[in-house]
């Protein structure tokens, strides 16, 4: 059927002149335009909603006053922490009402380039779930760390033509921005009629005005309610991120009011197996914000049209005639559980669980990707002149991170050493594409770890290896284990490999569903909390995986070395006596 036919037909079936393939009949239907719960009937024909009314249908399906919620949409993901292909991601997330995602496959661009980026276009293809993708701007994300690739506005040009690409992604190098780097400015030129999505920790005045000056219009790092507010204030959308490691719904959503809240989206950034699995998706921010006091249908307009307008997706986000049908039926809206879901009127989730199959891509072009030379304990000494040392100082449950002073203790050969109860412990970045060699080390307060070590090849947002432990023995052993399988996260304990889950899709996907690898980071986990001391609450290796990221503040390590946030250079680990 050609255009001029399809929009003719659409006609006579909205007019109600012919049946549709299927209407929903009595339908509490969420209205994201008013604000309002309207009781209806709802027509759908060749994946549209044709009219909401008395319409006649094929199939029939009574909903019996059951809410019908447009699809959720998260605003901002990387789906690689979920550690699982696009295709199995969908089949845990869309049974929970999640029905389109805004990707940015940046952790596996930093591994592999382009070739990463095209294969999680590939694997997005002919499933159940819209996957827009943004093409990661910062590859790698500072010119202080060695990624395995790298992405110059060359390389990004041809992507951006790509019909599932809508624009440029988060922008993590502001300082380049607000200094009007060339390198910057040539990737922000090729996006300008384009949507740029914003990563601005902490930046205010002239300095966001410099930043928001060429098209960046989201944010999802604001810490503090005066933060969103200005940025809010300025054009900006602002993320509401619930993540594993970062939850910054609760802090902010004290500064969402009636007058802002249409600029408000929820995003999960970076979310872990199991909190997909067992907390939930959108799904749970919707419930959480609601708890927190958000009117439901408010909640649900940050989920669903707040993003759709924010990214200019026209057809999908709200329930009337002409928008996908993308559909969620819940019986309760305070307790937000999706029942089935219907993706372009087709049911495709139904009690949280799929009603479809996925086929997994070719690996070829993603594997084999960890490649460092044989690590030593003469690697990973310390060596220190003074006692006094600057410490990466851990906040739970955030990715920022105090820069604190610390006088600690030293061997024969002046060398650090642990003293237990001070919880001051070795951290060491390794680069492990095979390019460079270089070696990061640093000390880390505030992790509770004793009596071994974990380490992955998840980190962020290089990839490079990062470890973590209060021996080296024990942190030789977990290195050599994710050389051996190929990348993943190992823990190592009192002298033995404890457990690891390998991810030989760039050394930072499973192969395995998604409930597979929830059960070994479980197993892990379990690990890391009763034979490490690792307190409950904390992910510890979500938490090591940004320990790595140089820009996020304050202090943070990359295979480089101990790099400032702030003031964006690198700075010795050692105090140096002042003159």
């Amino acid at each position: 059927m050609n255009p001029k036919e399809k929009m003719k037909r659409r006609i006579h079936l909205a007019a109600g002149r012919d049946p549709v393939a299927l209407v929903l009949r009595n339908c509490r239907v969420v209205n994201v335009f008013n604000h309002q719960i309207e009781t209806t009937d709802v027509a759908i024909d060749s994946g549209k909603i044709i009219g909401l009314g008395d319409y006649v249908g094929r199939e029939e399906i009574d909903l019996e006053g059951r809410y019908l919620v447009p699809g959720l949409i998260d605003s901002h993901v990387h789906i690689e922490s979920s550690q699982v292909t696009p295709g199995e991601m969908a089949r845990v997330v869309v049974p929970k009402g999640t029905t389109t995602l805004i990707a940015d496959p940046h952790e596996i661009a930093n591994v592999l380039g382009t070739p990463g980026i095209e294969f999680m276009i590939e694997a997005s293809q002919n499933i159940p779930l819209n996957v827009f993708f943004m093409i990661p701007s910062c590859v790698p994300a500072t010119e202080f760390e060695h990624a395995g690739a790298s992405l110059t506005a060359g390389d990004i040009a041809p992507l951006l033509a790509h019909d599932k690409v809508l624009g440029l992604g988060e922008m993590m190098d502001y300082p380049g921005v607000v200094k009007a780097s060339d390198t910057v400015v040539d990737k922000m030129l090729l996006a300008r009629k384009r949507l740029i999505d914003g990563h601005s920790p902490g930046l205010s005045g002239k300095d966001l005005n410099a930043y928001l000056i060429n098209g960046i219009r989201t944010d999802h790092e604001c810490a503090t309610v005066a933060e969103m507010t200005e940025k809010l204030g300025l054009g900006m959308y602002i993320a509401l991120r619930e993540g594993s490691a970062a939850r910054d719904l609760e802090p902010l959503i004290k500064g969402i009011t009636p007058e802002n809240q249409r600029r408000c989206t929820l995003c999960t950034d970076d979310k872990n197996p199991h909190d997909v699995i067992h907390e939930g998706h959108i799904d749970h921010s919707i419930r959480k914000a609601i708890a927190l006091g958000i009117p439901p249908i408010s909640a649900i307009q940050m989920a669903t049209i707040n993003t759709a307008e924010c990214y200019h997706l026209r057809d999908i986000g709200a329930i009337a005639p002409g928008y996908d049908a993308d559909l969620v039926v819940v019986e309760d809206l305070m307790d937000f559980r999706a029942q089935r879901v219907f993706k372009k009127g087709v049911l495709v989730g139904e009690d949280e669980k799929p009603l479809f199959d996925i086929t997994l891509p070719d690996l070829g072009r993603v594997t084999d990707t960890v490649k460092f030379r044989d690590i030593t304990l003469e690697d990973l000494k310390i060596r220190l002149d003074r006692d006094i040392v600057r410490v990466i100082r851990m906040t739970p449950q955030s990715l920022y991170t105090e820069e604190v002073t610390r006088k600690v203790a030293l061997d024969d050969d002046h060398c650090f050493k642990v003293e237990p109860p001070i919880d001051i412990l070795k951290l060491a970045v390794i680069e492990r594409h095979g390019h460079h060699g270089t070696i990061g080390l640093g000390l880390i307060e505030n992790f509770k770890l004793r009596g071994g070590a974990i380490a992955t090849t998840i980190a962020h947002d290089s990839h490079n290896l990062i470890v973590v432990g209060d021996n080296d023995p024990d942190m030789v052993l977990a290195i050599n284990e994710l050389k051996n399988i190929q990348g993943g996260i190992a823990v190592a304990c009192r002298g033995q490999v404890k457990g690891s889950l390998p991810l030989p899709i760039a050394g930072i996907l499973s192969d395995l569903t998604m409930a597979r690898v929830s059960e070994k980071l479980s197993q892990l986990n379990a690990i890391a909390h009763q034979d490490l001391g690792i307190p409950e609450g904390t992910d510890p290796f979500m938490t090591l995986s940004f320990m790595a990221l140089p820009v996020i503040p304050e202090l943070k390590l990359t295979d480089q070395g101990l790099f400032n946030v702030k003031d964006f250079q690198f700075v010795d680990l050692e105090i140096k006596e002042t003159p």
